[in-house]
């Protein structure tokens, strides 16, 4: 059997290029054949080739099955691809991220040894405040037993409140009665010292008479020292001299004085006109000055003088410095300091 034979009888059922490739192979197979096996040999040949025309449809079967496979795959790869390229780009915006990451992860690590220093830190303000709380909690308990205590005294303070309060009903009532009764010694005080004063200023005006009774009785003897020759006149003679040169008022004012003497001072003749008081002060001594003023107006030596049983010191230092003489228990004082 020539290798064309071989080629038409496998076409059909292998195809053109399968039967082609197999004549190629089985021809000189068939020409070695011809000359060694026997009948028995070739149709065993012929049953081996047709198993292998079987295989070789199952061979073409997966071909195309492969085929269909590659195409699938060919498919799958361009979408792997395109998958891949994806991948890429999501691959550099993952490092990027990484990178950021990282960064953040240093600062992360930064934030965590701060937060292990405040950790640390707060651990020992913890400590402390253990301890604190362990004196606060001693503390509260000995306020504790400080507000039992202080119970105790409230209750007892409270009983004695309500005492108090009953001594307090007692104590308005007497206060009531008190008020009543002080109000009818108010009365009585008043009455008394409308009284008093009444005889104080009928006392001071009795005393005032008397020293001045008594310093007219006595006057040249008590000036005597300042005055000589002195001799004691009435204001009416002494106004009957002056009365052509002052006014009505002025002559008015002449015959209240106390007493009026003339004499010889420092070997002038002068009068000596005189406001006479137990307690002298600056009304007497203004009305010496402006009583002896009016004499001299009229053209007399005038000398006021105050005499006195008690003068103060500011009131002598005024009286010195109006250049009023004072005369005061049996004594004249300086005219200057």
């Amino acid at each position: 059997m020539n290798t064309y034979r071989i080629y038409e009888d496998l076409r059909s059922s292998l195809g053109e290029e399968a039967a082609k490739s197999l004549a190629h192979t089985l021809g000189p197979m068939f020409e070695e054949l011809g000359d060694t096996v026997t009948k028995a040999d070739f149709r065993e040949l012929n049953a081996t080739v047709g198993r292998l025309a079987e295989a070789q449809e199952r061979t073409e079967e997966k071909v195309a099955q492969l085929a269909e496979g590659q195409a699938s795959l060919a498919a799958a790869q361009g979408r792997t691809e395109v998958q891949l390229a994806e991948l890429t780009k999501a691959q550099a915006r993952t490092e990027s991220q990484v990178a950021e990451l990282t960064k953040a992860q240093a600062r992360t690590e930064s934030q965590v040894a701060e937060l292990t220093k405040a950790q640390a830190r707060t651990e020992s303000q913890v400590a402390e405040l253990t301890k604190a709380q362990a004196r606060t909690e001693s503390q509260v308990a000995e306020l504790t037993k400080a507000q039992a205590r202080t119970e105790s005294q409230v209750a007892e303070l409270t009983k004695s409140q309500v005492r108090m309060q009953g001594q307090l009903v007692e104590l308005a009532e007497a206060q009531t009665r008190t008020e009543h009764e002080v109000s009818e010694l108010v009365q009585v005080v008043q009455s008394l010292t409308v009284t008093t004063e009444r005889l104080g200023i009928r006392l001071d005006t009795v005393v005032g008479r008397t020293f001045e009774m008594q310093f007219r009785d006595r006057l040249t003897s008590y000036l005597g020292r300042l005055m000589r020759r002195g001799k004691l006149v009435r204001n009416d003679e002494v106004l009957d001299a002056i009365e052509q040169a002052i006014d009505d008022r002025e002559a008015d004012e002449v015959l209240r004085a106390d007493a009026i003497a003339t004499g010889v001072i420092d070997g002038v003749a002068s009068y000596v006109v005189v406001e006479a008081s137990a307690t002298c002060d600056t009304d007497d001594i203004n009305r010496a000055e402006r009583r002896a003023g009016i004499l001299r107006k009229a053209g007399l030596v005038a000398v006021p003088l105050v005499a006195c049983e008690f003068i103060s010191p500011e009131s002598l230092a005024y009286a010195r410095s109006r250049q009023v003489r004072v005369w005061c228990n049996g004594t004249i004082l300086d005219a200057a300091a």
